[in-house]
């Protein structure tokens, strides 16, 4: 269903174009721009700055400096940790107006920005904040006459890579816990969704984190981020994206300084849906599980496997739900889901229904764009999917349902594992004895039991096999920008040991 209702909300002056070096906003050095556009229309928003090798040589020497010689990773944890709090009241106080930009420069709802997204960015810096003063090594209990400790230091510069379905999420969510941590970093968002990342450097700024702790340099990942990544001065790369350039950016540490790497990337995650399940509440989790943020969420359930038993009922009821689904103007706070990010993005998706065609699935709703410009797409579901189908085994990230029958416990653990990727999966059930096993059972990092994108900060969240290594989200997530050191000493004349 298309909505043809338009937005009355003023857009906001762009203010911030340039790249952020060493806290200030500079042209790049060969004076490149890019556009980021409007995917609502096609239409350019504005020319932004394109950093490449030379630029992130700065950015680089500019964190460098910071963490060798400069106060934040110096700073107590508390004091790192009211400035945080300082930087997360500064979002609050602009939540409509970086709203606005993200759903300007990326197609995702307005509302949704607003309600959750923003304010759940100012929320993982507080998370953070409240942790910097409690990072600690522990004492050890040598078998010899010594005291042994251990510390946990920061681990130095950090490059993070982020993408562009959560730009605000992504920046903060891997921001906040290496700030906690006392590191000093580059931030090289997607070229599709670039304003808010320079918006929050800003921000950061006006909150007092010092000159060169944070650094976002705008560009594409063929030149800015890689880099970033092969650099030598650079200590971790944290990489949110596709499993392919996860490769690279594999790769590229190997190849120069051997830099630890985090990398959350692909996903085909199953949701299970069994004969004892409420039939309304598992096609309503299923939709959103799919059709949420345009299905441009790596842990998008795009694979619906439904029990045999009530398979039938499912896809009747189904077909009449997905009606009610609203694509359109993401500003109009009656639609359900926005354009995709980008001209490349949509053709991708469209490819990939006709791949679904081609291959004998049946058709059951969507499968086309819609509208007279922009790039919308209508929640599309397939049924008659087999296994070894081009969309069964495929990200496709976008709004697109893969549904399959099953019979056994067995057969669906066996046909949800048989992916390259494990990062989610949902299980639908009253029986919790089936959802014990099924989620022991599937090699995926995080499980939803009767709901489903249930995300928390305090719940850790990466991927099994070809979805990633590391965590972000959760105290786990510091680990990453930390180093344990050991630090023995001998004992002498101690009463004990």
């Amino acid at each position: 269903m298309a909505s043809n209702g338009s937005s009355v909300l003023k857009l906001p002056e762009i203010k911030f174009t340039k790249l952020f070096i060493n806290g200030s906003f500079v042209d790049s050095i060969s004076g490149k721009t890019f556009e980021t556009r409007d995917p609502r229309t096609g239409e350019v928003i504005a020319e932004v700055a394109e950093g490449d090798k030379q630029d992130v040589d700065l950015a680089v020497k500019a964190a460098r400096e910071a963490f060798d010689y400069g106060k934040w990773p110096r700073k107590s944890g508390f004091e790192r940790g009211r400035i945080m709090m300082k930087f997360a009241d500064l979002i609050d106080e602009h939540q409509e107006e970086l709203a606005i930009l993200e759903s300007l420069d990326s197609g995702k709802l307005f509302l949704h920005n607003k309600v959750i997204d923003i304010p759940g960015a100012a929320h993982s810096l507080r998370y953070y904040a409240g942790a910097a003063d409690k990072i600690h090594g522990e004492t050890l209990k040598c078998s010899g006459e010594f005291q042994g400790y251990t510390l946990k230091e920061p681990i130095g510069v950090v490059g993070h890579i982020i993408p562009w379905n959560f730009p605000s999420v992504m920046f903060l969510s891997k921001v906040a816990p290496a700030l906690a941590a006392g590191c000093t970093m580059i931030v090289k968002p997607a070229e599709q969704t670039p304003l808010t990342a320079l918006y929050y450097a800003n921000l950061a700024k006006e909150a007092g984190i010092p000159d060169g702790v944070l650094n976002v340099i705008t560009g594409f990942g063929s030149t800015a981020g890689a880099a970033l990544c092969s650099h030598m001065n650079v200590d971790a790369i944290s990489f949110t994206g596709s499993t392919e350039v996860g490769r690279l950016v594999m790769e590229a540490s190997a190849r120069s300084n051997l830099k630890p790497v985090s990398l959350e990337l692909g996903g085909k995650s199953p949701l299970i849906i069994f004969n004892d399940a409420d039939v309304n509440m598992a096609i309503n989790v299923a939709i959103q599980a799919i059709f949420y943020n345009k299905g441009e969420i790596c842990i998008a359930a795009s694979r619906v496997f439904v029990h045999e038993g009530i398979y039938d009922e499912f896809i009747k009821k189904i077909t009449e739900s997905v009606k009610d689904w609203v694509v359109g103007d993401p500003f109009d706070s009656n639609v359900n889901q926005g354009p995709q990010v980008d001209k490349k993005q949509f053709e991708k998706i469209l490819r990939y229904i006709e791949y679904g065609k081609r291959d004998g699935a049946t058709l059951l709703t969507g499968g086309k764009p819609c509208g007279k410009k922009g790039y919308f797409i209508e929640p599309t579901i397939f049924t008659d999917v087999k296994e070894d189908m081009v969309i069964a085994r495929d990200e496709i990230f976008g709004p697109v349902m893969s549904l399959m029958k099953f019979k056994t416990i067995e057969e669906v653990i066996e046909k949800a594992n048989n992916t390259i990727y494990g990062l989610a999966a949902g299980i639908i059930t009253n029986d919790l004895n089936i959802a014990n096993r099924v989620s022991r059972s599937i090699r995926a990092g995080i499980i939803w039991i009767n709901c489903y994108t249930a995300f928390d900060r305090d719940c850790p969240y990466g991927g099994y096999k070809m979805s990633g290594f590391g965590r972000d989200l959760g105290l786990h997530a510091l680990e990453k920008y930390l180093q344990e050191k050991s630090v023995i000493t001998p004992i002498y004349g101690s009463p004990w040991l």
